[in-house]
């Protein structure tokens, strides 16, 4: 599985609306073969960072990046975004979610 989390810095007065903004091309990546997971959520220091955590088979990344929602989103999401957004992909993760084996719950 191949693991990336983006942070995305938001101009200010987009915050607000960015999971409005982003919902189109959140449900389509949800919905493509191979996509396990694609979760956006809000940064508690920032209020205008978001951190989008996503998951993909092996071999789904590629069809991704080169499908017609990605592609608007580049086009499109730019204008929203106060910097380059920061990436980290991480390869040959497991395919399913480990417990966090220092902290049980009750």
């Amino acid at each position: 599985m191949i693991l990336i989390c983006v942070k995305w810095k938001v101009k200010p007065e987009h915050a607000e609306a960015w999971p409005e903004i982003t919902r189109e091309f959140t449900e389509a990546t949800r919905a493509e073969p191979g996509n396990r997971f694609f979760e956006w959520s809000r940064s508690l220091d920032d209020p205008n960072e978001y951190v989008l955590i996503e998951g993909f088979d092996d071999d789904a990344a590629v069809p991704h990046v080169t499908s017609a929602h990605f592609k608007k989103a580049v086009a499109e999401l730019p204008q929203y975004v106060a910097e380059t957004p920061l990436i980290r992909n991480l390869q040959g993760q497991p395919e399913e979610w480990d417990v966090l084996a220092e902290f049980q719950a009750p």
